[in-house]
């Protein structure tokens, strides 16, 4: 006879467990203590077996009996239902082992093991543990486009085009990479093509002007917060180098005796070193906060002394200072330097040389790297002391 709601709830403790039939198979274990559990009887292979289908009142008759009837639909499959669960658990284990943000984890690893320059890693950290952090702690297989959708529209409402297209990729990326190593189906960022805006294309803002840029650094030479900053700041401006390059700058790639920043071709976008001569003023920025950090960056963050300066930062202090990002950018002093430098008159090979752009031209390449050595020592020292001449113009000019 088949059970009852009402029967299971009268059915008393006695002095030791009993079972009441559903039929089927199924059967309610009455424990001593008063505990009920289903319990469902069934041969596989030969031998007598058990499964354990929950506790009631979690479980009720109605669910016993549904879970039932799928444990024999796996019968009729000639599988085995307490094999199917344990793999199961086994499979919901892994995958929450399997998630985002341990697969990404392992991108970056690869990122690193490869060679990938420390900006290029930098980057897709700040896009994979960033930007894509509420997809961290969710298991990579189970993650739908339209996840991933919400997590780029933020991006996109925030007015950065361009990050959320490089978000969509490197998310898109690392899924091609858990596929690829059996711990995805597929790709969800492909059903996602053409969800975003197009990026607006913009050229970096920058100063071009000498009056204007004489201002400019006078207000950096007086910015009063964090001394890292500033010295960031300044040192991009008179090395002419990358804002990535300036942020990782290491103890170990300066050497005062000879005036000279060695950057690693890891480091570098065109994937070799580059040798940067340093001018006596850079040389002064450098002693001045030599000893702010005791980790091996020369420039380290506000927050942490284990990792450096961020692009953003950069970018902050020059707004605190009154400048918008219409007009000038940390990335934009590469700009002022190389126009300004041109204008005046100075060898473009020379400039091209200390700005570490690539010459298609094997033969001039090396002609480059080898000679123009010498002739960037004049240049840089020659640029800082423009930069020198700007500052005092315009403290002349306000003085007036």
């Amino acid at each position: 006879m088949s059970l009852t709601h009402t029967a299971i709830l009268k059915a008393p403790a006695r002095d030791g467990a009993y079972k009441l039939s559903d039929g089927g198979g199924l059967h309610l274990l009455v424990q001593k203590g008063g505990s009920k559990l289903w319990r469902f009887r069934y041969r596989f292979g030969g031998k007598e077996n058990m499964l354990a289908l929950g506790a009631f009142p979690e479980v009720s008759l109605a669910a016993a009996r549904t879970r039932r009837d799928d444990a024999k639909k796996l019968l009729a499959e000639e599988i085995d239902p307490n094999t199917k669960r344990k793999l199961d658990k086994v499979a919901a284990a892994v995958a929450a082992a399997n998630t985002f943000g341990a697969i990404s984890a392992e991108y970056l690893a690869r990122l690193k093991d490869k060679g990938c320059a420390e900006t290029t890693i930098e980057k897709n950290r700040w896009l994979l543990e960033d930007l894509s952090a509420p997809l961290a702690n969710r298991p990579i297989s189970a993650i739908s486009p339209a996840e991933i959708l919400i997590v780029l529209q933020k991006v996109e409402k925030s007015g950065r085009r361009e990050s959320a297209r490089r978000l969509r990729g490197v998310i898109g990326t690392v899924f091609r990479f858990a596929v690829a190593t059996l711990r995805a189906k597929d790709d969800p960022t492909y059903a996602l093509r053409g969800a975003l805006l197009p990026p607006i294309v913009q050229h970096r803002p920058a100063i071009t002007d000498e009056s204007r840029l004489g201002a400019l650094m006078n207000s950096i030479d007086e910015y009063d917060g964090w001394p890292t900053l500033r010295a960031a700041l300044q040192l991009l401006v008179l090395t002419m180098t990358r804002p990535g390059d300036v942020r990782l700058m290491r103890r170990s790639e300066i050497i005062f005796p000879k005036a000279l920043w060695r950057i690693p071709a890891e480091r570098m976008k065109m994937r070799r070193p580059h040798e940067v001569p340093l001018s006596r003023q850079a040389l002064a920025v450098l002693r001045g906060i030599w000893d702010v950090s005791a980790s091996g960056l020369v420039l380290p963050s506000i927050r942490s002394a284990s990792k450096p300066l961020s692009e953003n930062a950069m970018n902050a202090a020059l707004r605190r200072l009154g400048y918008g990002k219409d007009e000038v950018t940390a990335h934009g002093f590469r700009s002022s330097a190389s126009t300004i430098l041109n204008e005046r008159g100075f060898n473009p090979d020379v400039i091209e040389a200390a700005l570490a752009h690539q010459d298609e031209d094997d033969v001039r390449r090396a002609y480059n790297r080898t000679t123009y050595l010498k002739e960037r020592v004049v240049l840089m020292q020659d640029w800082a002391d423009l930069l020198d001449e700007f500052r005092q113009q315009q403290m002349a000019l306000r003085a007036a």
